[in-house]
């Protein structure tokens, strides 16, 4: 996008649906890190990747084990690798250039979400979040889990138990969110009854604590892509956005240093002084008039605009909000509900998932401003006449004599070093993926059987005085079915043959009719 062409006073934000992508039943969607990727999870639990520049297929990954419905996907820091959950309760780890399965876990319930470890380029480390358990810490190198506490402890530690699965009061855990800080060494997670905690997930020990007004449960935590913001969505039709006060590197060596300053007998009452120096409330979102619930909210590339789908089943709605608060856009598309929803990294371009399986891409709709690429044009609202200078066909007008100026037209011009995208986090790497080399689809194999089936009957029917016509007749039934690859090409070659050498055969007439002088092209044929 070449920013100084876009008209300042247009919102930055998307507007109509430009296009839409179908490759089966896709569920849910993730970008990398520069958006030239996008990956989806199917429901028959393959998981395609496109190329987002030419909205082309770039890679399948298909688990031959796994044939249910994928819930989730995640890629690492620097594309080489992508987490996908399933609804058959596995989680799986692939390499994203040879397409080739690293790992695949088996838990013991279905993840709803995944998110690898964000700080490391090779991640063995993940967080998923069960159907009807507490958040785990999965290592996908040996397999084992730690569960990860949903409620502050009365301990004098703060230590959680591993094999805590209920509540003080007795009830059960119901559905809870998590995801990590943007280093990685913090999780955040939010429960059913309105609190966020803040875990060491190394020592499995509960930090600090944010108690939510109202107490709702906490469907949806997502933190901005430069992790100066936490957005919670609540049951209460409120999605919250708070300001991250710790810093963005060795946020839990900063959490120690906090908790040592603060003087508090009361173990409960000690993490929730740590939590209010920890977020502070920025921001509320809600419809006040129809009261919605909101799925899948999420940040815009550069935290500068906050996105919801409404829960509706009917209606494929998307609201736009910027930080102030304001509502500054509603995007309505087709009677079909939102499954998943993710803005793009870099662009103004939101991508959604609708209930059909399709992926709708909505971009801004930009208007022409010719003015922008040449300063000196004027838009003209109908025709003018127009009156010649008198200087406007010297060889040198007068107008436009250029100006002596003190740049020095020998100096060399840097044409190799790249620009910073504004829009990039500050830890560039040589090492990232972008791309992904196209590869060329094999034919389907009815297509090949459809092939052979044609060329035999063209054979026995228009050729049958060749002597390949008369080898075809020996073979009988077996030539008519040939199913191979090797005796498909075979007689594909042979009906090529044939029809050549009729063309010969006429092309002969045709030419011993013509002039002596030009008989030396029957030498040709």
């Amino acid at each position: 996008m070449n920013a100084p062409i876009i008209d300042p006073l247009q919102g930055d934000f998307p507007e109509v649906i430009e296009e839409y992508l179908e490759h089966g039943v896709m569920k849910c969607i993730a970008f990398n890190r520069r958006g030239t990727l996008l990956a989806a999870g199917c429901s028959d639990g393959s998981c395609v990747i496109w190329d987002f520049e030419t909205r082309g297929i770039a890679k399948e990954l298909r688990d031959k084990d796994c044939s249910a419905a994928i819930t989730s996907v995640c890629w690492s820091k620097y594309g080489h690798r992508i987490l996908v959950s399933a609804a058959d309760k596995s989680l799986t780890l692939w390499d994203v250039v040879s397409g080739e399965q690293i790992t695949r876990i088996v838990l013991q319930q279905t993840p709803l979400q995944a998110r690898l470890h964000p700080g490391s380029s090779l991640p063995s480390v993940c967080l998923a979040c069960p159907l009807s358990s507490a958040p785990m810490i999965v290592d996908l190198s040996t397999g084992s889990t730690t569960a990860l506490p949903v409620t502050v402890p009365d301990m004098g530690n703060g230590v959680a138990p591993h094999s805590r699965n209920k509540f003080p009061d007795g009830t059960p855990f119901t559905l809870t969110a998590a995801c990590f800080n943007k280093n990685g060494d913090l999780v955040y997670v939010g429960n059913s009854k309105g609190e966020i905690l803040i875990i060491d997930h190394k020592n499995v020990k509960v930090l600090a604590m944010i108690p939510i007004s109202g107490g709702a449960v906490i469907k949806n935590i997502v933190f901005s892509r430069n992790g100066q913001y936490l957005l919670a969505n609540s049951n209460d039709r409120i999605i919250r956005i708070y300001e991250n006060l710790l810093p963005l590197k060795d946020g839990l060596g900063a959490l120690g240093d906090l908790s040592k300053t603060i003087e508090e007998e009361d173990t409960v009452e000690k993490i929730k002084a740590v939590g209010s120096k920890c977020l502070v409330l920025f921001r509320e979102f809600q419809d006040l008039i129809t009261k919605m619930h909101w799925k899948a909210p999420c940040f815009s590339g550069d935290g500068e605009w906050v996105i919801a789908a409404s829960a509706s089943k009917g209606e494929h709605k998307i609201y736009i909000w910027d930080r102030a608060g304001h509502l500054v856009k509603i995007l309505e598309g087709p009677k079909e509900a939102v499954f998943d929803l993710a803005w793009h990294p870099v662009h103004p371009i939101i991508v959604s998932v609708s209930l059909t399986g399709l992926v709708y891409i909505w971009a801004k709709d930009y208007t022409e401003n010719w003015s922008a690429f040449a300063p000196d044009f004027k838009e003209l609202e109908e025709n003018e006449e127009y009156v010649e200078r008198e200087d406007e066909f010297d060889l040198m007008p007068e107008t436009e004599k250029v100006k002596e100026t003190d740049t020095n037209e020998d100096d060399e011009v840097d044409i190799v070093t790249v620009e910073k995208d504004p829009f990039s986090d500050s830890d560039m790497s040589q090492e990232e993926l972008c791309f992904l080399p196209a590869i060329p689809c094999p034919d389907v194999p009815e297509q090949q059987d459809k092939c052979v089936g044609s060329s035999s009957k063209l054979v026995d029917s228009n050729h049958s005085g060749s002597p390949f016509s008369e080898e075809n007749g020996q073979n009988g039934q077996a030539t008519n079915n040939a199913s191979s690859p090797l005796e498909g090409t075979f007689m594909c070659f042979k009906c090529i043959l044939n029809i050549s050498e009729s063309f010969r055969s006429s092309l002969r007439g045709i030419i011993c009719q013509l002039d002596k002088s030009v008989k030396f092209l029957v030498l040709i044929f």
